[in-house]
């Protein structure tokens, strides 16, 4: 395995962590829901009354927060390079979302927030898509 230390970023790796956790614990404190992305934006799908508004700011903040940092400090967000197809894109995308719906959640609800509660239905799942991601990583790369 060889690092690319020239994109190797600890401390910004390491920012966004805090920053997550604290995010994650402050949300199940003040609100008592789990931040699970899937969930949040599932709630749309289904909405009830009075349940929409901080679903909405909330998905647009995930949109606005680094597009608004771009702007106000250029080059500290650089933008995603994807290196596939529309069609391979739309693909991850159902099977992530089909991935979410079995498995009750997504890596923010269960890796995040059901992991530091202790869940042993999120340490399945995490396992369950770690492994799933480790092995679609080595059939592309390798056998592909």
């Amino acid at each position: 395995m060889i690092i690319d230390w020239t994109h190797f970023t600890p401390w910004t790796a390491l920012i966004g962590g805090v920053v997550l956790g604290i995010a994650s614990a402050a949300f199940i404190l003040l609100n008592g829901r789990v931040l699970g992305i899937s969930g949040i934006l599932g709630g749309l799908l289904a909405p009830r009354r009075g349940d929409i508004n901080w679903r909405v700011f909330f998905l647009a903040g995930l949109i606005l927060a680094p597009v608004t940092l771009s702007w106000l400090i250029p080059g500290v967000v650089a933008a995603p390079r994807i290196e596939a197809s529309n069609l391979a894109i739309v693909a991850a995308g159902l099977l992530v979302g089909l991935g979410t719906r079995y498995g009750s959640g997504c890596t923010s609800g269960h890796g995040v927030c059901g992991l530091s509660r202790l869940s042993p239905r999120s340490l399945v799942a995490t396992m369950a898509f770690m492994a799933s991601g480790f092995v679609t990583v080595y059939v592309i790369r390798h056998l592909i």
